[in-house]
């Protein structure tokens, strides 16, 4: 058995960062989890993708390309022309949280989407039990429903309160973006993590995606942990994030219908 490296042996011959840099660094514990290639580039794809998205991705901001892009918004959408920024969200959330970390898996990692949470066969067994997590849902989704803050900011898009084409417009912008959401956080992040971490993959999953609710209403915000962390556990005994796309998009629907009753 090779004894373990201590701080006073001797500095390795070879001169690389890399290996100068392991040599800087105290010795982490014995029992913490090595680097290694894949869980790194997940880190560091999650990161730059956050980043981009924060910044590029949402309706807000829209404004950014606005001036470019109002033209073929007005030619698409025409009198819904406010659509746009939830059609820009979705696109966003298409490219950045599902085609590029597709991309990453098959050309990178050279693994299947499978491997990911990408999976359809097998999973209508598991829809009993998300369609029971739906109705518990139901109440505190009818609660939230009569509370100032979530109906200032439900929905996002004010037109769908118009009803018909409106709504349904934008919530098929807003199920691309729960897309998005579902397959970043609770596939890919999700099913990368858990090789490496176990269970405690779900707890760093949480972490970012509790943060890009920051700007939500505060019962919404810490809502979110508890989401991410059974909706993350619920993916990985389903080996799909599938499931919890329509479970979420249905969420997201209930919300604004209830939201706009409570307006009208």
């Amino acid at each position: 058995m090779n004894a373990r490296k201590t701080r006073n042996d001797p500095a390795p011959r070879d001169g690389s960062l890399p290996t100068r840099l392991r040599a800087w660094l105290p010795e982490p514990p014995r029992d913490a989890a090595p680097l290694d290639q894949r869980t790194t580039i997940v880190f560091l794809i999650t990161i730059v993708l956050l980043v981009v998205f924060q910044y590029f991705g949402k309706p807000e901001s829209y404004r950014t390309f606005a001036s470019s892009l109002q033209p073929l918004a007005d030619a698409v959408f025409g009198s819904r022309a406010g659509l746009a920024p939830f059609a820009h969200w979705g696109i966003a959330s298409l490219v950045l949280r599902v085609l590029i970390p597709c991309a990453i898996i098959l050309f990178v990692f050279r693994e299947p989407l499978s491997n990911y949470g990408w999976r359809w066969r097998g999973t209508l067994r598991h829809a009993p039990l998300y369609l029971a997590l739906y109705l518990l849902m139901v109440p505190l989704i009818f609660w939230a429903s009569t509370q100032g803050s979530f109906q200032q900011k439900y929905p996002f898009y004010k037109g769908a309160a118009e009803g018909g084409a409106s709504f349904w417009l934008y919530e098929m912008f807003y199920g691309v973006q729960f897309l998005g959401v579902e397959f970043f956080f609770r596939g890919f992040l999700t099913f990368a993590l858990f090789r490496r971490f176990g269970y405690n993959a779900l707890l760093i999953m949480a972490i970012p995606y509790v943060m890009v609710h920051f700007n939500k209403p505060l019962p919404e915000t810490f809502g979110a942990l508890g989401a991410a962390l059974i909706l993350g556990a619920l993916a990985l005994r389903a080996g799909s994030c599938i499931p919890g796309v329509f479970l979420h998009w249905a969420v997201g629907i209930t919300m604004d219908l209830l939201a706009i009753n409570k307006q009208a």
